[in-house]
């Protein structure tokens, strides 16, 4: 059976519009979201933090349309990473990586990306999608993070707001799916307004059955790893 949903709501301090996002996403049956965290150590002041606490946004998670059960709403942590200083916070012993369900890297480098295949504690490695990619995607890193139950990342938002960034995200896209054949691949939104990429549909025509998987559908996959617990245990 397939479940569709979005690994990629982007964090605010607007909690109402954090809120609106949710149950949106609840709207259009989408079964699980992630809270996703962004942390760019690169930056001056930049740390990791708590996880949003969901029971601060609702004392009943919205209802998921044409489904019973609520809407299933998770923490996601992604730390950018620009230099192999950054990796140590995504080593096993980290204790601030622990209070987030699902923790992702966006490595910068070829170097880095293939420290996130091969050794880095992680659930998502996230592609970069608004820039034309300064390496080129090798097999043998990519195997490895598959057989380790590792996904690849593609987020669709810089495709819909811009049209050399659309060539940018196309071009990534296919790269990589080349390179892994198609496997451990999800498709996120990535964006603050969760409607827009139904809403693109819409204005091309799509109807809202065929517009719905845009957002995220994620592949089958045996993963014995925290991303398929969290994904697939009421």
């Amino acid at each position: 059976m397939a479940l569709f949903g979005d690994l990629n709501i982007v964090n605010t301090t607007d909690k109402r519009k954090l809120k609106n996002v949710i149950e949106t996403a609840a709207h259009l049956g989408y079964s699980t979201v992630a809270i996703n965290h962004v942390v760019n150590l690169q930056e001056k002041k930049q740390e990791i933090g708590k996880p949003t606490c969901v029971a601060e946004l609702f004392t009943s998670p919205p209802t998921v349309q044409g489904k019973s059960k609520p809407i299933k709403i998770i923490t996601r942590l992604t730390v950018v990473v620009s230099e192999a200083s950054h990796c140590n916070e995504l080593r096993t012993t980290s204790p601030r990586t622990r209070l987030y369900d699902l923790v992702a890297v966006h490595p910068k480098t070829e170097k880095l990306f293939h420290t996130a295949c091969m050794t880095l504690d992680v659930d998502i490695i996230e592609i970069i999608m608004t820039e034309k990619q300064q390496f080129h995607f090798r097999r043998p890193p990519v195997n490895v993070a598959i057989d380790r139950g590792i996904v690849f990342e593609l987020v669709y938002s810089p495709a819909i707001k811009d049209s050399t960034m659309r060539r940018y995200t196309i071009s990534n896209s296919l790269s990589l799916m080349n390179i892994g054949k198609g496997k451990n691949i999800i498709i996120s939104s990535g964006a603050e307004k969760f409607a827009e990429g139904y809403c693109l549909a819409c204005r091309k025509g799509m109807p809202k059955q065929q517009s719905q998987p845009t957002a995220e559908k994620l592949f089958c996959m045996e993963k014995r790893g925290r991303l398929h617990r969290v994904w697939c245990t009421p």
